[in-house]
């Protein structure tokens, strides 16, 4: 793609359509002036359709002695942003939503995958929902369908079972972080938004701490259905807020349109198309190099068929434009396709260092798996803290791109510095590097975000969102499994030349908490060494992804989410 002229650039819509009211009282008792619009001054035109989203003056009641004129900033709609209590409970919901989704627990065999496939799969037919649907029941009937999913698995009587309840709360799961951003932007104006965006992502960071830790106690000391029975009560706290404090957004539709056209709306062709397409990518790369060899016929014919059905999409986008899952206008977006690929890799990277670091742990340095996400505590912790002082501070300056620049430079440095572990690291070097590389993820997680909606009109929100969401969850489900397939290939390699006289099978199936019980005390320092270059060699994979970053993070726009001005003058 070539980056837009600056004619293009200039004909894009607003993406925060909110309006203002405004009126200067005359002091008499419950009367008020009649409210004078004010001229608004725009850094791009706008058409007519977007002028009627445009910013307007709510009339609010004050005194003429002071002649002060308060505004109310209102959505698109006309709906005033909550506030206050509201907004505080609303920004609860959001985050508990967060919390549910990023505290899934169990990642072992079917168990994780069932979840990760259904998730993936649906993440983009869930922009096509929230853009011609109510947010509100959608939102809500994602979080119902993820805690009836939980209630399923916390019954279970059997793995079949389990495995069933966790495909349904993947179906559930799809939606959630994509309503959560959606609800958040209905009830923060654009301006306000990246602190809030950063504050609710950074549960992200927080269910990665607690999710281990609460895992390892419920299983030890009181029962591993309390993993899911959790989500209940959360779950219900946040239905109950949403419905209770966020008003539902006002989506136009057509009249009297036929019930055919509509269906064309939602696109099922290309999400029948789709899924399968997901699906087949991610059980490739789960299985080849692992349970079968990659030459397999079983994995090659994975391959083959996602590679058509992807192919197959991809021209069924293009012909039905307006009515495509992801509409062409809309990824040929600079800034949209800069941030997803941006996304993808950032949340590449990210997941692969989340799921290999604590195995370092454990096989280098013999912590047991608490001890481990304990020691990763400091990336987690900085990507929870960077989170926050970017939504800040791009609130207050409102510029986003400098801070995917930084955290492409800060991503790549710590995450090369990782590549350089031995067995002799220091806790120094370790908690260092860790640092080095959360600050810059904490930097750049939230701000495709902030781009998408600052480039996009509010009605193409949704889906850019969805897009956005989808790449990163499809970054770390694909470079998790690349990132096994580079482990275990290595660890062949270096077994052979630092143990030969041990079957690597014994090693492989040990795992890494069980090193020291199931290998031979003789073999034990060259497993290690064996080990830490393996993982050594994984690391360098979430370097390169970190450093890949810099093309999205190049490529967006210089845009500020304060770039639309208005002149306030006194009534």
């Amino acid at each position: 793609m070539s980056f837009q002229s600056a004619s293009q650039k200039s004909a894009l819509a607003p993406s925060d359509s909110s309006m203002r009211r405004l009126v200067k009282t005359d002091g008499l008792p419950h009367t008020t002036r009649p409210i004078r619009r004010l001229p608004l001054t725009e850094e791009f035109p706008f058409t007519e359709t977007e002028k009627r989203e445009k910013f307007a003056r709510e009339a609010t009641t004050g005194s003429q002695s002071s002649g002060s004129v308060i505004e109310i900033q209102v959505r698109e709609d006309g709906t005033q942003y909550p506030t206050g209590v509201a907004l505080s409970l609303i920004v609860l919901a959001i985050c508990l939503s967060i919390l549910l989704m990023a505290l899934d627990l169990p990642d072992v065999g079917w168990y994780g995958s069932a979840y990760l496939l259904t998730s993936a799969a649906m993440q983009l037919f869930y922009g096509k929902l929230y853009t011609f649907l109510s947010i509100k029941r959608v939102y809500l009937t994602a979080i119902a369908i993820f805690e009836l999913g939980s209630l399923v698995c916390g019954v279970a009587q059997n793995s079949l079972t389990l495995i069933m309840g966790r495909a349904v709360a993947g179906l559930g799961s799809a939606g959630i972080l994509t309503g959560s951003l959606l609800v958040l932007a209905y009830s923060v104006p654009l301006t306000k938004r990246p602190f809030y965006t950063g504050f609710t992502g950074s549960m992200y960071g927080v269910a990665s701490v607690a999710g281990p830790l609460l895992g390892g106690v419920f299983t030890d000391k009181v029962n591993w259905r309390w993993c899911f029975f959790v989500n209940l009560p959360f779950g219900a706290l946040t239905i109950g807020i949403v419905i209770l404090f966020f008003p539902d957004p006002a989506r136009g539709s057509a009249k009297n349109e036929p019930l055919f056209e509509r269906l064309r709306h939602f696109d099922p062709l290309g999400t029948v198309v789709f899924m399968p397409a997901i699906i087949c990518i991610l059980l490739a790369l789960q299985w080849g190099g692992t349970i079968y060899q990659w030459y397999d016929a079983r994995v090659i014919a994975l391959l083959t068929v996602f590679g058509v059905l992807i192919i197959t999409f991809l021209l069924l986008q293009y012909f039905q434009q307006e009515d495509a899952t992801v509409p062409p206008r809309i990824i040929k977006n600079r800034s949209v396709w800069a941030s997803s690929s941006y996304s993808f890799c950032l949340g590449a990277s990210f997941f692969v260092l989340c799921y290999y670091i604590p195995i370092w742990f454990q096989a280098v340095q013999g912590t047991s798996a608490v001890d481990s996400g304990i020691r990763n505590l400091p990336m987690l912790i900085t990507v929870v803290v960077f989170s926050l002082l970017a939504g800040a501070t791009v609130t207050r300056y409102g510029y986003y791109a400098p801070f995917m620049i930084a955290g492409t430079l800060l991503m790549a440095a710590g995450a090369g510095l990782l590549s350089l572990f031995t067995a002799d690291t220091t806790t120094a070097a370790w908690v260092s590097y860790q640092l080095l590389f959360g600050a810059g993820a904490g930097l750049g997680m939230q701000q495709p975000l902030m781009a998408v909606q600052t480039v996009l009109n509010i009605r193409d929100v949704p889906t850019g969102t969805a897009v956005v969401v989808f790449l990163q969850t499809l970054g770390g489900a694909l470079f998790v499994s690349v990132g096994q397939t580079v482990f275990a290939n290595k660890l062949v390699q270096k077994l052979a030349v630092n143990v030969p006289g041990l079957n690597p099978t014994i090693v492989l199936s040990a795992g890494a908490a069980n090193l020291q019980h199931s290998v031979p005390a003789e073999y034990i320092p060259g497993v290690i060494l064996s080990y830490n270059d393996a993982l050594a060699k994984t690391f360098l994979v979430a370097a390169g992804l970190a450093a890949a970053t810099g093309f999205g993070s190049a490529a967006v726009e210089w845009r500020s989410v304060k770039e639309r001005k208005v002149e306030v003058h006194a009534a």
